[in-house]
């Protein structure tokens, strides 16, 4: 992709995954894959048909797929523990405290298709509360890429750094919101939109959609500034804080429950701040989803850039 342009169009993230994945293997014998009968919908065919004895499926076993995972750690390789996010956050959170965070091993837990993106498949399949659950756990990195760039340099990212690392890989398709040039920091949100009426903040899936709300406020003179918070944590108090300092109000959107998640993060800076007087809104579940299709799903809970417009309205009182 072009240092200077994006691409149109929309993407699942799953294969820039893969294809970073195998790129980083082919000079690095230390990595491996770990899944739970999840070769296909974890989109590591490719990574098996190249490397085939470095490939472990441990089948529907997710406790032991962590624990595994930690223990090739141990022994100085790589591992990319892979599965579906609610199974692999959910089944095995135990492990991923003790043997992971709690033990520092260099484990990059992969939670594929994440959010709502089993749709059809219903709350059992939604991974919507490891954002919560896993942001409780200290020493763990959590990222959640919101285009393919930034899902190549989260997987690169994880390789280089010692500690153990959580990454959200999207499965709904999405475009492109950033490009090679674009700050790419630990612990860092990027400002992708500057402006200083309202501050509109999202993480994955809605970040393109907080863009689009910007394009829609501008058209009514409210200048909107797009934070995409691609790190969980490390978490960017800084840039929440500059937010109520500079803008008149701050709306928090995310593919979860709101309790404990992204927007608890943001609401938790906010409270602390020694003067606050900005209004902040919560975009987010606060209950189990319904089934439909991902597309129906967000448009149900208000996870569009038309949601952050009636936010982004009733936090400046234009409501």
């Amino acid at each position: 992709m072009s240092v200077d342009t994006l691409t149109p169009g929309t993407y699942d993230n799953r294969t820039a995954f893969a294809d970073e994945l195998i790129a980083l293997a082919e000079n690095d014998d230390r990595i491996v894959a770990v899944c739970n009968d999840s070769v296909g919908s974890s989109n590591l065919v490719g990574f098996r048909d190249r490397f085939p004895d470095r490939l472990i499926n441990v089948g529907i076993a997710e406790q032991n797929l962590v624990g595994v995972g930690a223990g090739l750690a141990n022994r100085g390789l790589i591992p990319f523990v892979c599965a579906a996010g609610p199974f692999l956050t959910g089944r095995s959170l135990e492990q991923v405290k003790a043997d992971v965070a709690y033990s520092a091993h260099k484990v990059i837990l992969c939670g594929m298709s994440p959010g709502m993106a089993y749709g059809e498949l219903g709350p059992t399949h939604h991974s919507v509360e490891d954002l919560s659950w896993l942001r409780a756990l200290p020493d763990l990195d959590i990222v959640v890429p919101a285009d393919r760039e930034q899902t190549r340099r989260a997987v690169r990212g994880a390789v280089e750094t010692p500690r153990p690392t959580y990454i959200r890989v999207g499965r709904h398709k999405v475009p492109d919101t950033t490009v090679e040039s674009t700050p790419w920091e630990r612990g860092r949100m990027q400002v992708l939109r500057d402006g200083g009426d309202v501050t509109l903040i999202g993480t994955g899936t809605l970040v393109s959609r907080a863009l689009q709300a910007a394009d829609a406020l501008a058209d009514e003179g409210i200048r909107a500034r797009v934070l995409n918070a691609s790190w969980i944590a490390p978490f960017d108090e800084d840039a929440v804080a500059r937010a109520a300092a500079e803008t008149g109000g701050i709306v928090v959107a995310e593919e979860a429950n709101i309790a404990g998640g992204l927007g608890a993060a943001v609401a938790s800076v906010v409270a602390q701040l020694p003067t606050n007087r900005v209004r902040v809104r919560l975009l987010g579940l606060r209950e189990f989803a319904p089934t439909g299709s991902t597309d129906f799903l967000l448009e149900h809970f208000g996870l569009t850039a038309a949601g952050y417009v009636r936010a982004a309205r009733e936090v400046l009182g234009r409501a």
